[in-house]
């Protein structure tokens, strides 16, 4: 008697960490809320310095479908805006300072991300995984801030690389915390004619097209609420 009530007390206890399979065919969808937190470095041409971009904290939503049983597609659509200045840059050319930072406005970034995913089956409630795939970030609304003429910057293709963490509430209702990592790079052209100092032509089309390597290699994380449709 004292067996059978140790086994039937280890089967409730393996009943309540079984959690919910994630099958073939599954279809998860998140609202997260997501910090997109730039870790920046630049080269920039002609007047030199480094650059800074504010972080910035927006909702998302991401679907993900199972194609196979613990393997699974995830695509995450989000949109932020970013306030841009350079760091330390070298005006004496146009009769500023050797270190000057420059208000170079705002930007929106639409990134489209794209991973496969892994899901470690752990037969409990806590549903890790992994994942790697590919983002493409478009740059609109460009607004040039209040000292340069105008500025652009080109979309580009990066890596992306996540882990995070499902935790099942109910059959269909889980928590989320994701983590991801995106190598992201652009070429930023500023037109800065407009600074072209009096009796100095020559420096115009100088300050025409200043180019700017940006890395950006945002980490986005995120927490927030999956509904699971089988």
């Amino acid at each position: 008697m004292k067996n059978l009530k140790l086994y039937v007390l280890a089967l409730c206890l393996f009943s309540g960490l079984t959690g919910f399979a994630q099958e073939k065919n599954e279809w998860n969808i998140r609202l997260r809320a997501i910090g997109i937190l730039p870790h920046e470095k630049a080269a920039i041409g002609v007047i030199g310095g480094d650059v800074n971009i504010t972080n910035a904290y927006v909702p998302e939503l991401d679907i993900t479908y199972f194609f196979a049983n613990n393997f699974s597609a995830e695509l995450i659509l989000g949109t932020s805006k970013h306030k841009v200045k350079t760091k330390g840059s070298d005006l004496t050319a146009i009769g500023g300072s050797t270190a000057a930072d420059v208000d170079l406005g705002k930007v929106w970034l639409l990134p489209p991300t794209l991973t496969l995913q892994y899901h470690l089956p752990t037969g409990t409630t806590f549903k890790p995984y992994i994942g790697a795939g590919v983002n493409y970030t478009i740059f609109y609304n460009a607004d040039k801030g209040p000292v340069v003429k105008d500025i652009s910057y080109k979309n580009k293709f990066a890596f992306a690389a996540q882990a995070g963490i499902d935790y099942d509430i109910s059959k269909n209702v889980f928590i989320n915390i994701d983590l991801k990592k995106l190598l992201l790079s652009t070429t930023a052209t500023v037109n800065a004619a407009n600074l072209t100092p009096a009796g100095s032509p020559a420096l115009a089309p100088v300050l025409q097209n200043i180019d700017a390597n940006v890395k950006i290699r945002p980490w986005v994380i995120g927490i927030g609420v999956g509904y699971r449709i089988k």
